[in-house]
């Protein structure tokens, strides 16, 4: 199996059918041992469904606060005392918050800052060391195709620049962690068929915006999770510091 033994960490994993959720079941379908994570409490039956699914993932559910680099440290520490090791970090935390940049709220700036651009920061800080103490790994972000064509469909400007942020990080991440093994790029979908994007619009509204697709449609998680997948894999062992888009040819560049 593709990803057999590895150990992988999958933050914002505990929506029922978001992205951090459905790649956590993909990885351990491929054989993957598993450490989610989410700030909330039910990551913990998340963990119980992912092992329930895949017994071999032994998978199990850490409550984390990526904006906090405390709960990052004590997380990774956790995960190493489980697993031993830490092979791919695989991270698809954040919020989202709508709103014309004029609109935005300072308390509202800084949630999206922190949460988004901070905790990308922190959760590769906590876990890219172990992985680079044993000379390989593989850190995969999850950004968003508002960070290369401005905002768009949901995300203010605070989120745009924190996703702008996290392709800057990621790229300099991939310089820094590279002469030790460990590899660093980035997803940027667009939309995503998420419980997310299902709650928050009716069904016509989505045919309007599917309507500027190259593919016609909106994305599936799983096939942003298929992109996260190969990042984290073997397959993709000589690409670091690339930003694989996963968007149907909304944004061609």
């Amino acid at each position: 199996m593709l990803m057999k033994d590895r150990v992988c960490v999958v933050t914002g994993a505990a929506s029922s059918h978001g992205i951090g959720r459905v790649t956590a079941l993909m990885l351990a379908a491929h054989g993957a041992r598993l450490a989610l994570l989410d700030v909330s409490p039910t990551v913990e039956d998340a963990a119980a469904e992912v092992s329930a699914a895949h017994r071999g993932s032994g998978a199990i559910g850490l409550v984390c606060d990526i904006s906090s680099r405390t709960d990052c440290e004590r997380a990774a520490s956790r995960v190493l005392q489980t697993f031993g090791r830490i092979d791919a970090l695989v991270h698809s935390a954040a919020i989202i918050r709508s709103g014309r940049f004029q609109d935005i709220s300072e308390k509202d700036f800084d949630e999206v800052l922190a949460v988004n651009l901070t905790g990308a920061f922190n959760v590769a800080r906590a876990f890219a060391p172990p992985m680079m103490a044993q000379g390989s790994g593989s850190v995969v972000n999850v950004a968003s195709v508002a960070a290369q064509r401005g905002g768009g469909l949901f995300g203010g400007a605070h989120y745009a620049a924190s996703k702008g942020g996290v392709l800057s990080l990621t790229r300099t991440l991939a310089r820094e962690l590279g002469p030790s093994g460990v590899r660093a790029n980035v997803v940027c979908p667009s939309l995503i068929a998420t419980d997310f994007v299902t709650n928050s619009m009716s069904d016509e509204r989505l045919r309007e915006l599917s309507a500027g697709i190259v593919l016609g449609r909106p994305g599936r998680p799983e096939e942003v999770a298929s992109a996260c997948m190969f990042l984290a894999s073997d397959l993709s062992s000589y690409i670091t510091g690339a930003t694989l888009d996963v968007n149907g040819g909304l944004h061609i560049h």
